[in-house]
């Protein structure tokens, strides 16, 4: 068994650290599944891990492409899930790390090219609602044993969505070929939210410190670039172009990652099979995730 250990949850709320010293724990590297991390360019205002911590374990995916370069979810997915397969001939466990839905949401399940087809769907649902999961599994095995093998059959959605593309008569390979002995265990960091922004405050200030304006000073001249139109860079940007002052700036800033955050957890709070790891100390983290895993393979 191939062992994936995703760690995610809202910005600043110690995902980097955590995955550091899970990675250490299990000799293993990390894959970054943050949409801005990715930009050769953006250090600072995307906190980027430290020199410390690339140096002490080997990240993909980080520094990755320029902002010159359109990057999309899909991209990442096929990129990372093609470094995984090569990755696992070598190795037994993987961490994922990064607060990007739409990434974790790609890598995992994968994105359709073409529009659902609704009418072929509801069938499907009406079938599962009628008369369960086996006979949807076993018309997946008959349509396509390979990829049936491939498909985890105890799963409607992975099910259904294998038998939308088969039906509609896209090709097997265009389905997202998730192997049945790759183990998935998503865990997400929960911090209270006073906790959270504060820990988010104290980040902007330090972002700020470190050369945050320097840094968008020095790209302000791509500022239209989709890479860069994100918390951080675009306050600094207006700031610059005399929309308001420098302090107003911070402080925007700071509210604008609040709200990213916000709409973080939401995303969070729909997804299915998450494991919650209690705030405390990162030891305490790193001993409620490493105890978790112990469970699940005990």
């Amino acid at each position: 068994m191939k062992n994936v250990i995703v760690i995610t949850g809202p910005t600043a709320s110690g995902k980097t650290a955590l995955a550091v010293a899970l990675a250490r724990e299990y000799r293993a590297e990390i894959v970054s599944a943050d949409s801005r991390q990715v930009y050769k360019e953006l250090n600072i205002g995307v906190a980027r891990p430290s020199a410390e911590e690339l140096e002490a374990v080997k990240h993909h995916f980080i520094d990755h492409v320029s902002i010159r370069e359109p990057y999309s979810a899909g991209q990442f997915a096929k990129e990372a899930f093609a470094f995984l397969d090569a990755y696992f001939n070598n190795h037994d466990t993987i961490i994922v790390c990064g607060g990007t839905g739409l990434y974790l949401k790609a890598l995992f399940e994968g994105i359709d090219r073409k529009p659902a087809d609704e009418k072929l769907r509801s069938e499907l649902n009406l079938k599962l609602s009628s008369h369960g999961l086996l006979p949807l599994a076993a018309e997946l095995e008959r349509l396509d044993p390979k990829m049936a093998s491939e498909t985890d059959l105890g799963n409607p959605r992975r099910v259904i969505r294998a038998l939308e593309w088969l039906m509609a008569g896209k090709p097997a390979e265009e389905v997202r070929k998730w192997p049945s002995h790759w183990q998935v265990r998503l865990f997400s960091t929960d911090l209270p939210r006073a906790v959270l922004y504060e820990r988010i405050n104290a980040r902007v200030e330090l972002m700020m410190e470190q050369g945050l304006w320097e840094e968008a000073s020095a790209l302000f001249a791509f500022r239209e670039l989709n890479a860069l139109k994100t918390v951080g860079y675009q306050e600094i940007f207006d700031a610059m172009q005399g929309l308001y002052s420098s302090e107003t700036a911070v402080e925007k800033i700071k509210q604008h990652t609040r709200n990213f955050a916000k709409r973080q957890v939401t995303w969070l709070n729909k997804t299915e099979n998450l494991i919650r790891i209690p705030g405390g100390t990162q030891a305490e983290m790193l001993a409620f995730v490493l105890h978790s895993q112990g469970s699940s393979t005990g």
